[in-house]
């Protein structure tokens, strides 16, 4: 065991000190980093120590010996179960300062960057604010024996689903639909996906909701193409929610904890359905990528405009695009929009969006965008601002480089992971940008998942 000071099964109490990404509490024996799930920073803890590891340890919260005063009652009665939200226990108000502490410890600690201004994490006001939830199923025998089809979350660090048809994250359509849902698919008996033996027709349900327009969409993710029942099984459903406007069924026939496949077919009604982000309208498709926190959208997109500073003459640069939500809002107070994203469908979409809106001072390009913003920087485009909202792992190193060769005057990077955020503002910092600013945005409430904006300018303007 070395110098770890802890072991296996041995019964501790700790001091907790801070909250971590991923929503564990960090408390310390002789400096070894000990994570506890469910416990609040402040709180005096007994655990059972569950998995030690070289540098850190986990362990089992059994008693809460000094409780938070931020500690209150979670309402959704599977909480302690279910791993779709860690901070129902924590008051909001509290949960909101510390998804402000994770982003100042993350550019601190990871970054090397002190006396950032990080400002207070902006609140959601929506309960129910999930627009688009994505639930894996699974069969289970009830008091009779007979097996039902259930969904709802994963438990912590398992493939067992925790049944809840009433999540208090989604949006309550959403929540409405996968009960009807459930019922036709048990009444039509239809298998189930086993992903042991890789058997079973239907291995998710996902279902997306246009919160300003009460559309809905529902999908039904099958490992095969063969999904005979897959119109009556609509048409049931879609008659008792006439907000469902579009059923389709995404086929995934490979062996992965990937979700979705790269076909999707329509079965019933719309391919799309229409949403609005501020006076935005914008179409989604299933594999659209569209903030799930709709009205929140707005306050971080808001945020975004004002760090970028726009006069309405400027060249922009919006990398890791999308279906163009930011690219759309930037271009109503700028001169040119460039959009870059990966995926061919969302650039579709992008441009799509651009119609639909009547907006014409946008260019989209479909590729990695450490490949496609040399060949544009080549080609003499040149950026007076640049926005960058990447995924979870954050910006490509050689796209940080091509900003630091290119020099645009303002960067606004819109993160959701404060982990590489950080990684990448001290990057960024080496290539000639300070941070002016980093706006929070809380549009995860009840997660640890926080969102971030920050604004940076050239160090020598």
């Amino acid at each position: 065991m070395g110098d770890r000071p802890i072991k296996k099964g041995e019964i501790l109490t700790i001091q907790l000190d801070n909250l971590a990404y991923g929503g564990e509490t960090v408390g310390r024996i002789n400096n070894f980093a000990i994570f506890v799930p469910g416990g609040i920073p402040g709180e005096k803890v007994k655990i059972e120590v569950s998995e030690v590891k070289k540098r850190y340890g986990r362990g089992k919260l059994l008693e809460i010996i000094s409780p938070s005063a931020y500690r209150i009652n979670p309402s959704c009665n599977v909480y302690n179960e279910c791993g779709g939200c860690q901070m129902q226990h924590v008051d909001y108000e509290e949960q909101l300062q510390l998804k402000r502490q994770l982003v100042i410890d993350a550019i601190e600690r990871i970054g090397g960057i002190k006396g950032v201004n990080v400002l207070p994490t902006l609140a959601s006001e929506q309960r129910f604010y999930r627009n688009k939830a994505q639930f894996p199923l699974g069969v289970k025998k009830d008091g009779r024996g007979n097996a039902e089809i259930i969904t709802g979350f994963y438990a912590p660090g398992t493939h067992e689903i925790i049944s809840n048809e009433y999540c208090q994250i989604q949006h309550p359509l959403i929540n409405k639909i996968v009960r009807k849902t459930l019922q036709v698919l048990n009444d039509e008996q239809i298998s189930i996906y086993d992903e042991i033996h890789h058997t079973g027709l239907i291995r998710h349900l996902l279902v997306r909701v246009g919160v300003c327009t009460n559309q809905a969409m529902l999908v039904f993710v099958t490992n095969g193409y063969h999904f005979p029942e897959g119109k009556n099984i609509a048409k049931r459903v879609m008659e008792e929610i006439p907000e469902l406007v579009s059923v389709l069924q995404n086929i995934n026939s490979q062996k992965t904890n990937v979700i979705l496949g790269r076909e999707t077919k329509l079965i019933l009604g719309e391919e799309r359905i229409i949403d609005y982000i501020g006076e935005l309208e914008f179409e989604i498709s299933a594999q659209s990528f569209f903030q799930v926190n709709t009205l929140q959208s707005r306050i971080l997109y808001d945020q975004v405009i004002k760090y970028a500073g726009l006069s309405g003459h400027e060249v922009v640069l919006d990398a890791y695009c999308g279906i163009g939500t930011i690219s759309l809002y930037l271009a109503r107070a700028a001169g040119v929009v460039h959009g870059i994203e990966v995926i061919e469908q969302a650039i579709e979409d992008a441009e799509r969006n651009a119609v639909l809106n009547g907006l014409e001072n946008l260019f989209f390009y479909s590729g990695l965008v450490e490949e496609v913003l040399p060949r544009l920087t080549n080609d003499g485009v040149t950026f007076d601002v640049v926005v960058v909202d990447p995924p979870r792992k954050g910006c490509h190193e050689n796209v940080l480089k091509v900003f630091g060769e290119t020099q645009p005057e303002r960067i606004v990077y819109v993160s959701c992971n404060p982990t590489t955020l950080a990684r990448d503002l001290a990057a960024l910092q080496e290539h000639g940008y300070q941070v002016v600013e980093v706006q929070p945005v809380d549009l995860f409430p009840h997660t640890y998942h926080v969102e971030c904006v920050v604004g940076m300018h050239r160090k020598d303007t």
